[in-house]
């Protein structure tokens, strides 16, 4: 899959003002308030904005920081790391590949067996379930 570029408009045409803020100027949702931070629904996660699948929730655990955590992205190719020296910190920022939206960031602080924690904001997600997309409108 090729790299997806597009301008701003077209994003804010594509994304609710929230995504947009997250995913194309680098925002962060606050803990405990994002979509998928308490999810247990079992699927495959996608970038919001270019559906490349990014997170299995076979590696999705608890890590009770407020977003959703996983130990292992789906794919190591399908997301870029960038340090970020925001904030007076230095951290590791992941970003998607193909479409660079921001996802969040990755810590040394996770389990076995990688030891990694990619702490990921929900408004960058789309989870696609066995059922149905997440998406959908329940009756």
């Amino acid at each position: 899959m090729g790299k997806v570029n597009k301008t701003d408009r077209e994003w804010q045409r594509e994304l609710s003002p929230e995504e947009y803020r997250i995913t194309r100027q680098k925002g962060t949702e606050p803990a405990f308030q994002g979509k998928y931070w308490n999810s247990k629904a079992e699927g495959t996660y996608y970038c919001r904005c270019c559906n490349t699948p990014l997170f299995s929730s076979e590696t999705k655990y608890d890590s009770g920081s407020g977003w959703p955590s996983f130990y292992r992205p789906i794919n190591n190719s399908n997301i870029d790391e960038h340090t970020d020296q925001t904030h007076g910190m230095v951290r590791t920022e992941i970003t998607c590949h193909v479409c660079d939206a921001h996802l969040g960031h990755v810590f040394e602080d996770g389990p076995e067996p990688t030891g990694l924690r990619y702490c990921v904001n929900s408004a960058s997600l789309k989870l696609n379930t066995a059922e149905k997309n997440d998406e959908d409108n329940y009756p």
